[in-house]
């Protein structure tokens, strides 16, 4: 009847824990994506870009924000679920029908394993292909697309250091009265002017050929304006020669690039800094888990206390806060030194073992002492008989 009972809470208790977490999450990672993606806002409207264009790019990101919130959220939900049975003498209930303090937590534990399973599947999957994605997009925006995207009677910046205007756009592409300020030499800013041209596409930077204009060039040694006439000229749209060379970032590499980089694109001074991001991937999902025990130890520890009810939950958020401060100081004290690199283990790890063993200790020494006992008696009572 007992064990009836449990699972039904079981399931009452771990559909509140999973909605919470859910709705939780998926807000907070909603408002997180709405301040870092008005950074691109900018970017997207200089390059006269569309709204599909901005949501395509920032949404790879989200994925990021997910994976980082998840423990915190974590927490949170279960903090939150369990203070409000146990305000509601839901976990009295409980107790009083002989649920033991592992039995209560069951729920929470399974709510923290999903957390632990999803957060592996984001850190060492979907994050580094989303990440990989969205810089490549990035790279594609900023060297190629906007290009492609001129619109008629519009200043565009097809890149940091080259503004294009067209007068109007036919429906092959072709372009008429054409005007580009060329900016990418230094000291040296171009003006051309064509009456039309052609957009073309290829394997490298987009490029757009002028017919019938000019370049207009103020010297800077003599201030004498410099014009040169041409039937037919070809520029590229890309900007800075060292914007057409992208270099992956250790967030977009796999597991096994960040344990084994290759020499020839990872200077020897950053391999640390590269383990020490294998190591984050693979320690950040435990520390749902240790979050996790926090909570419930500040719950289930103890007696109710009607008015002290907000001492301990206040002291569970200062210690989840300050895991995650030592959590930032050890990887980036790792970083230099990758001696120090288990340090991160430790951290993810031991505020979990710990709160269970303040949780759970005292429940498990109580039954191995019973099952000895028990023990004992039996055995002597099969004396007494054998006598």
């Amino acid at each position: 009847m007992i064990a009836l009972q449990a699972t039904r809470l079981d399931r009452y208790v771990l559909r509140q824990l999973l909605g919470a977490l859910l709705a939780s999450t998926g807000g907070l990672a909603a408002l997180i994506w709405l301040t870092q993606s008005l950074r691109f806002v900018a970017m997207v409207v200089d390059r006269g870009l569309s709204l599909r264009v901005f949501l395509q790019l920032t949404g790879l990101l989200i994925p990021s924000f997910v994976a980082v919130i998840l423990p915190i959220t974590t927490f949170v939900v279960i903090q939150f679920i369990y203070q409000r049975l146990a305000g509601d003498r839901e976990l009295t209930v409980m107790r009083a029908a002989g649920l033991s303090s592992s039995a209560i937590a069951r729920p929470a534990l399974a709510c923290a394993g999903i957390s632990v399973v999803l957060s592996y599947v984001l850190n060492l999957w979907i994050v580094p292909t989303s990440y990989h994605d969205f810089r490549e997009y990035e790279f594609e925006i900023r060297n190629k697309m906007a290009a492609f995207l001129l619109q008629e009677g519009v200043f565009t910046r097809v890149s940091d250091t080259m503004t294009v205007y067209i007068r109007t756009r036919d429906h092959d592409g072709t372009l008429h009265g054409i005007m580009v300020e060329d900016d990418r030499t230094k000291n040296s800013r171009a003006t051309i002017l064509a009456e039309h041209g052609t957009l073309v596409a290829g394997d490298g930077p987009p490029r757009v050929v002028l017919f019938n204009g000019s370049r207009e060039e103020i010297d800077r040694t003599t201030g004498r304006l410099n014009v040169l006439t041409f039937a037919r000229n070809t520029i590229d749209l890309a900007g800075n020669n060292k914007d057409e060379t992208r270099y992956r970032d250790s967030t977009e590499m796999s597991l096994g690039e960040l344990l084994d980089p290759d020499p020839h694109v990872v200077a020897a001074r950053d391999r640390g800094k590269f383990a020490v991001e294998a190591h984050r991937r693979l320690t950040a999902p435990l520390t749902a888990f240790s979050f996790a025990m926090v909570a419930l130890v500040a719950v289930l520890m103890g007696a109710f206390s009607r008015h002290g009810g907000m001492i301990r939950p206040m002291v569970a958020i200062l210690v989840v806060v300050g895991l995650l401060a030592i959590g930032l100081v050890v990887q980036n004290i790792a970083a230099r030194d990758p001696v120090l690199i288990p340090l991160i283990w430790m951290v993810a790890i031991l505020p979990g073992i710990m709160g269970a063993a303040m949780l759970f200790g005292p429940e498990w020494r109580f039954r191995h002492e019973t099952d000895r006992r028990d023990g004992v008696a039996r055995l002597s009572s099969a004396r007494v008989g054998s006598a």
